[in-house]
């Protein structure tokens, strides 16, 4: 394979890992804001729980259950980490970095090789 095929193929390489990358931006975007959403609600049901005098004289689960709003936050963004929602988030960055790995790996064996003609 001469240098004008290689370098073909790793644009056509970079040209589909930037689509598949552009692809998932979408889903990205919405769990992100999903995830936004369900934290600053939480963060505003655990303020009003902490700043309400009863909380400190009922027992933790009679708390909870006088403050429905953080208990259900809290209970969704529990379940949302249990589905896996942290992935989703930072999905295009993990395949960027395992790419970036991966072909940095192959250019330091490719260096390695002996015949010129092999190298990228």
């Amino acid at each position: 394979m001469n240098s004008l095929e290689q370098a073909e193929d790793l644009k056509a390489f970079e040209r589909r890992l930037t689509e598949y990358v552009s692809c998932l931006q979408p889903a990205t975007g919405r769990w992100r804001m999903i995830l936004i959403v369900v934290s600053v609600c939480t963060a505003t049901g655990a303020w009003n729980w902490l700043i309400d005098p009863d909380t400190q004289k009922v027992s933790f689960f009679s708390s909870l259950w006088n403050h429905p709003f953080f208990t259900i936050s809290c209970v969704t963004l529990i379940g949302l980490f249990f589905a896996g929602i942290h992935k989703r988030v930072v999905a295009p960055s993990i395949l960027s970095e395992t790419t970036r790995s991966l072909l940095n790996h192959l250019l330091q064996y490719c260096s390695s090789l002996p015949d010129s003609t092999s190298r990228i």
